[in-house]
């Protein structure tokens, strides 16, 4: 099934969802179940036939006819085994700092809460990572066959960025994915999309290693995307009424806040702030304050950056996809009844509210684990970049026409990664047009430049740099498709991107 058979599918099963909902949902939890007794009707049958052969051979006590025999029943074992171990088959833990009560009371005594007020199953774990994120995740503990663990998983980033009730508003969301007759065939669903998610994949990865895992992959590459077809459409409606839980808990209006706020604070943090951070290394042998313990400070002085109107325009614009199961910014606010809006800014953060005096501990700990991951790469950035200006002092004393094309190279290279591409491109132009090419990073760097100043001759360069470097192609490529999105739409991006990157 290609994507536009995918698409156009996802797009009738949403018609049938909204016309026949619970007709609808009864047909995602029968295909959910046919995927049990496909696997169980193949471990069975296999079973069976083990048995018999081995029946049938203790009957006949002809040689050749019992070597026969034998080999029909070592030809069947491996499938046997690939299919348990397909039903057994453990999803990894989720990753984070396990927190206790007694170091979060106040968090604990929130989510009993909310258990009672749901009457919703016990969160087993709870666990603080470094994502700007929330999250519950369901794993089984015998794969198909159930016994699921709860984890509530909440980012240390998200914690020191967000108002305490949005905060609950997301948790809220979150846990009403396990409450309620809805929430708890949608729970069912999403665990099973999860583990036959891993599942396909696990045996897709492995389909040459045997006749068996050839012939599972075969079967499941038929079955699953009409599978994930329907539970996709599913899953984006039970968005919507764990959207509606989280509003019953704290109020729409804080609910929506937090996802306005999510949608424009998560992408600075994304794209922004990270960046900014390490900024530091091309200066500081060590960084000047550390990342989680600047974090508060970062959201609030960067209030201005991302909440305005253009950034919320531009969240507001994006429509839902097929690739993510939450509807986009826009559906899900204006679901709720409310309104677009620039969130205000956080008095007093969730961190603060609900992890007490414990917040200054763990953002101890993620800053110490984080410098002991990243000090040898800081410092050998910081040597890599004192080392590299002051070759690019002496390089840039010379006349252009007077160089070596090694130097040459290196002066453009340098003047784009340290100055401006405002500056480097007359160098890179001379450099492009000697002979010795082609030097795929600088028509990078030039095709760039071009794009600065609304230039389209810059696409030509980006092609030129991903196919003479494929190291760089998917860079340039997204270079090139972010530029085209923003003058000519998506489709004109698409179309180029197929072209360069037809793979």
């Amino acid at each position: 099934m290609d994507r536009d058979e995918y698409e156009g599918l996802i797009r009738r099963l949403e018609a049938e969802s909204l016309s026949r909902p619970l007709a609808f949902r009864n047909k995602v939890l029968a295909i959910s179940a046919a995927a049990y007794v496909a696997l169980f009707a193949t471990l069975g049958g296999i079973a069976g036939l083990l048995y018999w052969i081995l029946v049938h051979a203790s009957w006949r006590h002809h040689a050749a006819a019992m070597v026969k025999v034998g080999i029909l029943a070592l030809m069947m074992l491996p499938v046997f085994f690939v299919v348990l171990r397909m039903l057994l088959m453990r999803l990894p833990k989720p990753e984070g700092r396990e927190i206790g009560r007694s170091e979060a009371p106040k968090l604990f005594e929130v989510i009993d809460k909310m258990r009672h007020k749901l009457r919703g199953p016990p969160i087993h774990h709870v666990l603080i990572d470094r994502d700007y994120n929330a999250a519950i995740v369901q794993r089984p503990r015998f794969g198909l066959f159930g016994g699921h663990v709860n984890y509530l998983i909440l980012g240390l980033p998200f914690l020191l960025g967000v108002a305490p009730k949005e905060m609950l508003a997301v948790i809220g969301h979150e846990y009403g994915h396990l409450c309620g007759a809805h929430g708890k065939i949608g729970a069912w669903v999403y665990r099973q999309r999860r583990t036959l998610g891993a599942l396909y994949e696990k045996v897709r990865d492995n389909a040459d290693a045997s006749f068996a895992h050839g012939l599972m992959a075969n079967a499941l590459v038929r079955f699953m995307p009409v599978y994930n077809a329907y539970t996709f459409v599913l899953s984006r409606q039970n968005e919507y009424e764990a959207d509606l839980t989280a509003g019953e808990l704290v109020g729409t209006e804080h609910s929506a806040d937090g996802l306005l706020r999510s949608a424009l604070s998560g992408r600075w943090f994304a794209q922004d702030y990270w960046s900014t951070f390490h900024e530091q290394a091309d200066v500081r042998i060590k960084p000047a304050f550390q990342p989680y313990a600047s974090m508060r400070m970062a959201f609030a002085a960067s209030y201005s950056q991302w909440a305005n109107e253009e950034r919320l325009a531009e969240a507001w614009r994006e429509d839902s996809d097929l690739l993510d199961t939450h509807p986009c910014l826009r559906d899900r606010v204006e679901a709720m009844g409310e309104r677009k809006r620039v969130p205000p800014p956080v008095e007093r953060t969730a961190a603060e509210a609900l992890l007490g005096p414990f917040a200054k501990q763990l953002i101890d700990e993620f800053d110490q684990s984080w410098w002991k991951e990243s000090k040898t790469k800081w410092e050998t950035r910081y040597q890599y970049v004192t080392r590299a200006k002051g070759d690019l002092k002496k390089l840039s004393a010379q006349p252009l026409d007077a160089m070596p094309l090694h130097d040459l190279h290196e002066r453009a290279l340098l003047t784009a990664e340290f100055e401006s591409l405002a500056a480097a491109k007359p160098v890179l132009a001379h450099l492009i047009a000697q002979p010795g090419g082609p030097f795929p990073r600088a028509e990078y760097f030039y095709g760039c430049a071009l794009l600065a100043e609304e230039d389209e001759n810059g696409l030509l360069h980006l092609e030129t740099a991903l196919n003479n470097d494929r190291a760089i192609a998917e860079t340039a490529a997204n270079t090139g498709y972010r530029y085209l999105r923003r003058k000519r739409g998506e489709a004109a991006a698409d179309a180029w991107w197929n072209q360069v990157l037809p793979a």
